[in-house]
């Protein structure tokens, strides 16, 4: 049995769904992640930078959109400083401005994923994986990048059977 781990970033505060902005409590991201530990009983490790993000929808995206253009790499309130236990990382974020948060860049620049199978899943709210894939095959050099799962963030907790499907796909 090969052994998983998740890696997400996910966001709570207002967020963009289909029906306009509002606020939510658990991050979507975070909704996907549960679901995919509930069925292949994966650890779990949640990015979180040490400057939270705002609350506030627009803030936050303003915010987001800083750190994209300056490709900053915002500090993490925690480490993972390996992942040689695991053959299978899920990594979960939400679509930001196209890709993946920034702080995902900070934990994954740091990270030897060398032969681990890479399985990408995003919430969005119409931009699907944007250029995240690509931006993966950058950072984890040498991997094997499955192909990601997009879905919609305001459908997240009607997407157990597709997350279920995605897993067992390969």
């Amino acid at each position: 049995m090969k052994k998983s781990l998740i890696i997400y970033f996910s966001h709570v505060g207002e967020n963009y769904m289909s029906d306009g902005i509002r606020p939510i409590q658990k991050g979507n991201t975070e909704v996907i992640a549960e679901m995919i530990e509930e069925i292949t009983q994966a650890k779990m490790f949640k990015v979180e930078p040490i400057q939270d993000y705002p609350f506030s929808y627009k803030e936050c995206t303003e915010i987001a959109l800083y750190e994209k253009n300056t490709k900053a790499r915002p500090t993490l309130k925690n480490d993972l400083t390996s992942v040689s236990d695991y053959d299978v990382i899920y990594i979960g974020y939400p679509n930001w401005w196209g890709t993946m948060p920034m702080a995902l860049f900070t934990l994954l620049e740091k990270l030897d994923l060398s032969n681990k199978v890479i399985k990408p899943f995003c919430t969005h709210e119409g931009s699907a994986m944007g250029t995240s894939g690509e931006d993966l095959k950058k950072v984890c050099k040498n991997s094997i990048i499955k192909k990601g799962l997009p879905i919609r963030g305001s459908l997240v907790y009607k997407a157990k059977s597709e997350v279920e499907n995605w897993i067992l796909a390969e």
